[in-house]
């Protein structure tokens, strides 16, 4: 029977001849998730025999990777913010910067009283920025909308596997705030141009929904909508939205004829700009 590191090193082999960028490390990856063991027991455990179940799995996973499925889609699950969020093709993995833009979020409605007051998260995806800052704020009524049904349902997973209570919205946008208002908003919307999706990674163009990337010729869509409407939905309050990282320019110009009493882009942490933050 094959032991743990006589899989770890076949696994990396076979990883680097398929081009798998840091195979040694994916490999790890993969076959600690399929023992359900840490990475360091790999190596404390190195000489221990796999059963054939769970060499099937290990083997599986791989043929998997080596197709290019994200690491992410593979384990069925990452971390964000102290929440355990269930990612699958319905929506988009969420990524570092999502994650800064969630604590910076946090950060700031911890020095205000919340209570009886809103927040939405539109365009959700797997829910992960509401869910997070709703398990952080238990006092804040949070809403989650997405356009798609199964995007919608993901989240509703994970608001179950965080045990949070949030409300669900389906529909386009905005669309399903009609006559209602909040006191705090965040998106983080498509924001791809069509002519980029070509030159995006492979992991993401074949298996991320292109649903939840593309926004139009400038990649600006979502934001025009929301540069328009977004003042009828706000009252006195703040938002937060993710942008692409040669957007910020353009945004400020598009917000600033708005009615915002703040509009600043601010930087994650390679320092493109990645955010968006007005106040009205």
């Amino acid at each position: 029977m094959k032991t743990i590191i006589d899989i770890l090193k076949l696994s990396t082999d076979f990883l680097i001849q398929k081009k798998i960028s840091q195979p040694r490390r994916q490999a790890e990856d993969i076959i600690a998730d399929a023992l359900k063991i840490d990475r360091v027991q790999l190596y404390m455990q190195h000489d221990r025999p796999l059963t054939d179940p769970e060499l099937e799995l290990c083997r599986s996973r791989l043929a998997r990777r080596a197709k290019g499925e994200p690491l992410q889609y593979i384990r069925g699950e990452v971390d964000f913010l102290d929440c355990r969020i269930k990612v699958t093709p319905a929506a988009l993995i969420p990524r570092q910067e999502t994650e800064i833009l969630a604590d910076k979020i946090v950060k700031e409605l911890a020095t205000i009283e919340l209570k009886g007051k809103s927040l939405w998260d539109v365009c959700c995806g797997t829910g992960c920025i509401g869910i997070a800052i709703k398990k952080k704020f238990p006092d804040l009524n949070v809403v989650l909308s997405d356009v798609s049904p199964e995007a919608l349902q993901l989240a509703k997973e994970n608001a179950q596997l965080n045990e949070v209570d949030v409300e669900f919205y389906e529909g386009d946008f905005l669309h399903p705030f009609t006559g209602k208002t909040t006191d705090f908003f965040v998106c983080n919307p498509p924001y791809v141009a069509d002519h980029e999706f070509a030159h995006l990674d492979d992991e993401v163009k074949n298996h991320e929904p292109k649903l939840a990337l593309l926004a139009g010729p400038d990649g600006l869509d979502f934001y025009k909508k929301l540069a328009q409407e977004l003042p009828n939905y706000l009252r006195h309050g703040k938002a937060w939205l993710e942008i692409g990282k040669d957007q910020g320019k353009a945004l400020i110009e598009l917000f600033s004829k708005g009615p915002w009493t703040q509009c600043r882009v601010e930087k994650d942490w390679a320092g493109n700009d990645r955010f968006l933050f007005l106040e009205s």
